[in-house]
């Protein structure tokens, strides 16, 4: 038996999960695979604000435990924080997570898969954690749970929105479609603002505060959620207006919050009670100034997800460069492509299979309470021509069936199933 490769895949929530099994699926034996995450488990984040609106703990039912799911494939998994890359010597270094004062320790790799996620930057605004709020995790979901349930909220405005997101230059030049290019994007994903304003105008009503003229929505942009495309904005926005949401565009970046309400770096201001706020994503520090990395510190990829210069490095997920938005469906597509390139190097598998390149389609659904829910894939962001919007109760359904599969099926969602899934959304 020949030896084998050693893929080492650090991140393990969807990108890194998804990198670490389609690997596995496309190599078999050829390849043994390590995961390290500072955490056991995988967090499933967009399902959060349903158990906000919900009165439901979103820590009870958001999370899948990754031990079980690895080891079904025989992959080894550490839990650990990643703490440096050489990709001279090919070495991770990593803290052992599992309990305070670790050493530090080291994993030699034949393929590294970075697929860490990002952080995000609450600590960068100023008044964050006396005045706003969030539903990017489980503390913040659970927290704003108590908050909305638990007699903290008293009936006043409310405004939600991004920070600026500061993209990097690792994307520049790339060419995803025929004459598109990666926009630089203003904020990194205004799916969740759409969907929590959705979600909080029905949990408004339904708890008698008045409804959605208390709302408003803003953006850093010239539009919102600019990647869905300009035609399914309109609607949106068509709609959110007939409900009486309120929209405020090129507001820049927030300065602080306050309890009276948003101040920005622009001198505009938002009353609200409440605030609810996506921040900045920024790339972990110590992937800063490496030399695979971008101006912001994202993973410079081509569009076969690989290092121009380290060809035996890949990313995948929010990390990567090329990943705008920082959105889910574009990892799924990218750990495909990470796993066929590394198939295609080993020679596992039918040949060419390596010539797939990255194609960016941004696909959301966002729930809008009451059982229902909305639906976006587009690629025209990037110069593709597709843009689809669909509003109704079959979105909702397969927001909370894909949840349930995923959870089910330890992350293996079945291909056939994601084509009815897009085929029900698109036509029933």
């Amino acid at each position: 038996m020949a030896p084998q490769e050693h893929v080492v895949v650090i991140g393990g929530n969807f990108a890194g999960l998804a990198c670490a099994q389609q690997i596995h699926d496309a190599c078999g034996d050829a390849v043994a695979i390590t995961v390290i995450d500072r955490k056991d488990y995988l967090l499933f984040i967009p399902n959060i604000p349903g158990d906000v609106f919900a009165n439901r703990d979103p820590a009870a039912g958001q999370t899948m435990k990754l031990r079980p799911a690895l080891r079904r494939d025989a992959i080894r998994f550490i839990q650990g924080e990643v703490t440096a890359i050489d990709p001279e010597v090919q070495t991770v270094t990593f803290l052992t997570s599992e309990r305070p004062g670790a050493e530090a320790d080291s994993i030699i790799y034949d393929y590294l898969v970075v697929a860490l996620g990002c952080e995000l930057s609450f600590d960068r605004i100023e008044g964050f954690a006396e005045h706003g709020h969030s539903v990017t995790d489980l503390y913040h979901g659970e927290r704003l749970r108590r908050h909305l349930h638990e007699g903290g909220y008293k009936g006043g405005k409310i405004a939600i929105g991004s920070a600026v997101f500061h993209q990097g230059d690792g994307a520049n030049g790339l060419e995803p479609y025929p004459g598109g290019l990666f926009p630089m994007a203003r904020a990194a994903c205004e799916g969740p603002p759409l969907e929590v304003t959705m979600s909080l105008a029905t949990w408004l009503e339904e708890h008698g505060f008045g409804g959605p003229h208390l709302l408003t929505v803003f953006t850093p942009a010239p539009i919102i959620a600019e990647d869905a495309g300009a035609h399914n904005v309109e609607k949106f926005l068509t709609l959110a207006a007939s409900m009486g949401v309120n929209y405020r565009n090129n507001m820049g970046d927030i300065r602080r919050l306050t309890a009276e309400g948003i101040e920005f770096e622009n001198g505009g201001f938002i009353e609200a009670e409440l605030k609810i706020v996506f921040p900045d994503w920024r790339a972990h520090a110590f992937l800063r100034d490496l030399p695979i990395s971008d101006s912001e510190g994202f993973i410079v990829t081509d569009l076969t997800m690989r290092n121009p210069d380290y060809r035996n490095i890949f990313a995948a997920g929010d990390c990567a460069a090329v990943t705008v938005p920082k959105l889910g469906a574009i990892g799924h597509q990218e750990a495909a492509i990470v796993a066929r390139q590394i198939a295609d190097d080993l020679g596992c598998g039918p040949p060419g299979q390596g010539s797939d390149q990255l194609e960016p389609v941004m696909v959301w659904i966002g729930d809008m309470g009451g059982g229902k829910a909305f639906y976006i894939r587009s690629n025209v962001w990037y110069g593709g021509k597709d843009e689809v919007l669909e509003l109704g109760r079959v979105p909702y359904e397969l927001k909370m069936r894909y949840r349930d599969i995923f959870l089910a099926r330890h992350g293996r969602v079945p291909d056939a199933a994601l084509q009815l899934a897009q085929f029900a959304a698109e036509t029933v």
